[in-house]
């Protein structure tokens, strides 16, 4: 089922965490912060929605990179009742496709409740400032790969937030798989 997170809370705070990464490295909000902003990114290796624009995800985070932002993925989902997104899995996916960012493991799910995260692909940029800017979609594909020539909601808003500090008034949310929670 598609779920939909909700709009942009102007100037929250990043929320500080700690996960190992796919890279064998353990990483905290201090290590991605970029010092012209930072993107948080909740993906997971199987949902379709993250499957249709993980090569722009990639794209878009080489350039964001470029222009100094800090970029991390982080994986939430229950990794029992979905094996094909267990850490080693995730292990996999990340040297195959050449993450250019660090891709964490947040098996207890705490930093996806910390981030009100609700869907995979959800998407938090923030300025230099770790003020939340941007809670926005990618593009707008969804289960499919949207053309070529669309807008690159999240690279222009994000490329705004690196010039001015501050992202975009209108936003349209990101769509995607809800995150697979455990059973409480």
């Amino acid at each position: 089922m598609a779920s939909v997170p909700p709009v942009c809370d102007f100037g929250w705070k990043a929320v500080d965490f700690s996960l190992p990464a796919t890279d064998g490295q353990t990483y905290a909000l201090a290590d991605i912060a970029g010092p012209n902003g930072t993107l948080v990114m909740f993906i997971c290796n199987h949902c379709p929605y993250v499957v249709a624009v993980r090569e722009r995800i990639l794209r878009d985070a080489w350039e964001l990179q470029a222009l100094g932002v800090g970029v991390v993925a982080i994986s939430s989902n229950d990794a029992e009742a979905y094996p094909q997104d267990s850490f080693e899995k995730m292990i996999d996916l990340a040297e195959r496709e050449g993450f250019p960012f660090p891709y964490l493991y947040d098996r207890d799910q705490s930093v996806a409740r910390a981030y009100d995260a609700v869907c995979t692909p959800d998407f938090f940029g923030f300025n230099r400032n770790q003020e939340l800017q941007y809670r926005g979609r990618l593009d707008a594909s969804r289960k499919e790969t949207a053309a070529p020539d669309v807008r690159r909601d999240l690279f222009e808003a994000m490329k705004m937030v690196v010039e001015t500090g501050r992202g975009p008034q209108d936003q349209i949310p990101s769509m995607g798989c809800s995150i697979k929670w455990r059973d409480a």
